[in-house]
């Protein structure tokens, strides 16, 4: 029970301290499957997002295909917006996606 506004003060604080940044709540690095995945040609760009969407640009077209996916261990599971299902598997840190071959593109420093 909350009797005096000390007691009102006190609980102020502590919800403050919990939702500052740096709180103790440790914050997840993201997937290292995250980021961007071009075919040799470039001509199909797959960007993994860390809030486990994903978007395909296609020759150019951006947002070709949008979905879902989930990694367990090198496998990926891609669940489409439009409702179809692919897989995919990563081997020595390249994307192998249905009949499609994608290299990691790094982030420009």
């Amino acid at each position: 029970m909350l009797r005096t506004p000390l007691h009102l003060l006190g609980l102020f604080a502590t919800l403050l301290a919990c939702a500052a940044p740096g709180s103790g709540r440790a914050e997840r690095a993201p997937h290292p499957y995250v980021g961007m995945w071009v075919t040799a040609d470039g001509r199909i760009r797959q960007e993994l997002l860390a809030n486990g969407r994903y978007e395909e640009e296609r020759d150019g077209r951006k947002r070709a295909y949008t979905g879902r996916y989930t990694v367990t261990g090198t496998h990926l599971d891609y669940h489409d917006d439009l409702g179809f299902t692919a897989t995919g598997d990563v081997r020595d840190g390249v994307l192998y996606h249905e009949h499609l071959v994608l290299y990691r593109q790094e982030r420009p420093s």
